[in-house]
This record gives C-alpha cells, structure tokens and sequence, in this order.
C-alpha cells in the first residue's frame, strides 16, 4: 500500500477535531513505512546474495561439465588402447596356437 493511500484511509477515520489520534496515525504509518523499507532492505540483500550463489553455482557447474568432458575423453582413450592391446594379446596368443 503506498504512502498516499495510507494518509488518505488515515484522514477519512479521523474526524477533523481529533488531532491526538491523527497524529498517533501518522506515528504508526511512519513505523510502518520504516519496517518496509528495512524489509526491502533485507530482500535487496537477500536478492544479491542468492545471485552471488547461482553465480558460484554456474561457476562450478562450467568447471565439473568441462571436467566431465575431458574425462570421458580420457576414458575413450583408455578404452582404445585397451582395445589395442587386447587385439595385440589376441594375435600373439593366434601365432602362438599356429
């Protein structure tokens, strides 16, 4: 609720000779606005560290799919020279048996 909209309801429950009572209004509607604004304050900070975190978050995340990359890179060519010396083991263990 916006500040002119507070005022306005104010004045419309106050009659016009009850001055104490506007003013304890006014009172509770600056409260009320400080504890509005500490509360955005609050969000705003809360905000920027949630956006820090999903930064690290993508950070880490390029780090572990760029490692997982070259990883299986890795095992593809573990594989083929396991491949190879299988093949090798083979045709020794063929001439071997001619």
């Amino acid at each position: 609720m916006s500040v002119k909209a507070v005022v306005e309801e104010l004045a419309s429950e106050v009659p016009a000779g009850d001055f104490p009572a506007l003013e304890e209004k006014i009172y509770r509607t600056i409260e009320l606005l400080k504890a509005a604004r500490e509360a955005r304050a609050h969000a705003e900070r809360d905000a920027q560290r949630l956006r820090q975190q999903l930064e690290q978050r993508e950070d880490e995340f390029t780090a572990l799919k760029r490692e997982l990359v070259q990883l299986r890179k890795e095992r593809e060519e573990v594989r083929s020279r396991v491949e190879k010396m299988l093949r090798q083991v083979d045709d020794a263990a063929q001439e071997a048996a001619s």
